[in-house]
């Protein structure tokens, strides 16, 4: 996915340069002389901009934000002007992306997200609930391993699958490949309701694991 992501940031960068090529000088009987770059030709890189900063940045950053806003319009400018200012921004994107700043915000929010949902599984598990506890370990997980696949540019699939595969790619070595196995057998069982497949002492340790695990990941 990244290296997806990175492929259409160039792409987008090298349309914005053959774009800024075909500027011109135009004359009107009432604007007098102007520089000119077809309008529909920017509206369209722009669309294509927008949705590339909408899945890399997230729609409520900074950076798709102040896109939007200097796709606006401003009085008595001409068409390069506005397109020199939103380039100004995708490639203030680029770089944040190019640079992994992008990915570590993500990767602070998401380790917010998931601390509160395995203290939330901690909360259960205290309360004597183990099954919806290793339930919501198990969910934190597999969405971990998914995201480690798209950031490997591997398949997600099944959380056995995205496991194997991880370790092949060489994500994590085989002890953790063994250990996320083990976390997997406890999960399975509580999402199918075999409570007697697992201890209380399992779950605490699978919420344990999951959060080390996190933090060796999204640090």
């Amino acid at each position: 996915m990244n290296q997806q992501l990175k492929n259409r940031f160039n792409e987008l960068e090298q349309q914005a340069q053959d774009i800024a090529a075909t500027e011109s000088t135009k004359s009107g009987a009432y604007s007098g002389v102007y520089q000119h770059i077809d309008a529909d030709v920017i509206l369209g890189w722009c669309v294509k901009a927008r949705n590339l900063l909408s899945t890399a940045c997230g729609r409520e950053s900074e950076h798709f934000k102040s896109f939007v806003e200097a796709e606006e319009p401003q009085s008595y400018e001409d068409s390069p002007t506005r397109f020199k200012r939103v380039l100004s921004v995708f490639r203030a994107a680029k770089e944040d992306f190019e640079g992994g700043y992008l990915t570590t915000m993500r990767n602070l929010v998401q380790a917010e997200v998931f601390t509160t949902e395995l203290e939330q599984a901690d909360e259960l598990l205290g309360a004597g609930y183990p099954l919806p506890a290793a339930v919501i370990a198990g969910v934190v997980l597999e969405t971990t391993l998914r995201d480690l696949c798209a950031q490997s540019g591997l398949v997600p699939g099944k959380l056995s699958k995205m496991n194997d595969d991880l370790a092949k790619a060489g994500r994590y070595n085989s002890v953790v490949q063994k250990q996320i196995t083990a976390l997997a057998a406890v999960r399975n069982s509580a999402a199918h309701g075999k409570v007697d497949e697992f201890t209380r002492e399992d779950v605490k340790a699978m919420i344990r694991d999951v959060e080390r695990l996190l933090g060796m990941w999204l640090s």
